[in-house]
């Protein structure tokens, strides 16, 4: 059984992601936190869907069997839980979020007491420990070692501080209208609370999270109510974030959505200007549009590449000491700020860059051409290797030979192939995607 995906434990809540997996998981990460326990505190946090009370008690259950005491402090973005673990000096930070997916999943991400999401190596510690019947028995605390939980509500203000710090002193959002997308998720009540109080006109979209509305039609997958907004009150930026804020999409003043890659190319170069970037470069996945990497270059900036997830972004952000990165989806990676992508610290960023250079977004924010790219998700039973599948070398080949850049891989979270075609020709890239799905549809669905 592989608990572990590309961004910690996720599934439907109450089939694989039941409460018996959520408290053996807690106990199992409790007893690897334990090896290095300060203060014996691990705090929990949570976005708005409903199966998250579920999980939270059953959570709570595993760590305080083991003799853990917790702090929980509701629903709060991702990168929240990430710096109040380190600022509260916890031993480990847990959130309960399946991030964009709808309602019906859920998922726990860990933190260590830097705030850092954890290496593979230590999740594939905690795997082993959660299948071991004898640990998990002997690590069970019993009468005055069994630990305790209490809810703590005033949490936010420590996170409004730090985002409000990441944005220049000298400036202010007086006089700017933005449109801000909660997406129903974590970040309903701390995202306006920011702007507002750094004098922006806010217009807040889906903010009325229920239990069953978190990402629904709305926030960073879903942004035509977002696009419409902007158009209809004339608003300067466009903002939609994920259900756990972990993620940005931006609109510009005319409504239209600016390319990730765009945006990270804008990002790196204001960093840059401004002497802070470091490590003369920027690091972006595989995913990453070729346009993005010659715009870098030109600036003799290097792209370095990672494997998907933001946290393999962060890993080679860390092994070279470079300080901004990210994924085309919206990951956005401030690390003099933030320990993980965060929607509002990126957003902070963002508008902090048009009003320093006094330029409109659509102008400001896409400062180079993106080259035709074609994506396509795939649903499939069966993730069978990709290796074993017979005739998928004979193609990639004739891909390679007409000079079309191609990714193929599994998601990390979902029963879905994800296929990537880039090229200078963008009839070229229809044609050739529509052969690549149909060979997989037979190979894996036939």
């Amino acid at each position: 059984m592989k608990l572990f995906g590309t961004d910690g434990v996720r599934g439907e809540a109450g089939t694989f992601l039941n409460a018996s997996l959520a408290m053996r998981v807690a106990m199992a990460a409790g007893i690897y936190f334990k090896k290095h326990s300060k203060t014996n505190k691990i705090l929990v946090g949570k976005d708005t869907r409903r199966s998250g009370y579920m999980i939270e008690n059953a959570i709570v259950s595993g760590l305080t069997a083991i003799g853990y005491d917790v702090v929980e402090i509701g629903p709060m973005p991702t990168p929240a839980i990430a710096y109040i673990t380190e600022n509260m000096r916890c031993d480990a930070g847990i959130m309960i979020s399946a991030s964009h997916n709808s309602f019906e999943d859920n998922g726990i991400k860990f933190f260590d007491s830097h705030g850092d999401k954890l290496s593979c190596e230590a999740e594939e510690e905690i795997e082993t420990i959660y299948l071991d019947e004898d640990i998990i028995t002997e690590a069970q605390a019993k009468g005055k070692n069994i630990g305790k939980a209490k809810r703590i509500d005033d949490v936010i203000g420590r996170y409004i501080v730090a985002l409000k710090n990441s944005f220049p002193r000298e400036l202010s959002l007086s006089g700017m209208r933005i449109v801000l997308d909660t997406a129903n998720g974590a970040a309903y009540k701390v995202g306006p609370t920011v702007l507002e109080e750094l004098g922006a006109d806010v217009i807040v979209l889906h903010n009325s999270p229920n239990g069953y509305n978190i990402n629904e039609d709305c926030g960073a997958l879903h942004t035509k109510d977002l696009c419409e907004h902007v158009r209809m009150f004339r608003a300067d930026l466009g903002i939609a974030l994920d259900g756990d804020a972990d993620r940005l999409v931006v609109v510009d003043e005319k409504g239209e959505v600016i390319d990730g890659d765009q945006l990270l190319g804008a990002l790196g170069a204001y960093i840059n200007e401004r002497g802070l970037l470091k490590g003369g470069g920027v690091v972006a996945t595989v995913m990453s549009n070729q346009g993005l990497e010659d715009y870098l270059k030109s600036l003799d900036l290097e792209l370095h590449r990672s494997a998907v997830g933001d946290k393999n972004v962060l890993e080679i952000m860390k092994r070279d000491g470079i300080n901004f990165g990210g994924e085309q989806s919206g990951h956005v990676i401030m690390h003099d700020y933030a320990k993980t992508g965060d929607g509002l610290v990126s957003a902070l960023q963002v508008l902090a860059l048009l009003l320093h250079k006094n330029e409109k977004a659509s102008t400001a924010l896409r400062p180079f051409e993106l080259y035709p790219q074609k994506l396509v998700n795939i649903k499939v039973n069966h993730k069978k290797p990709l290796n074993e599948i017979e005739g998928l070398d004979i193609l990639l080949k004739e891909l390679d030979d007409k000079h079309i850049r191609h990714l193929v891989r599994y998601s990390g979270t979902e029963n879905k192939l994800r296929l990537l075609l880039e090229g200078q020709n963008s009839k070229e890239l229809d044609s050739e995607m529509d052969k690549l799905s149909k060979f997989f549809k037979k190979a894996l669905n036939g």
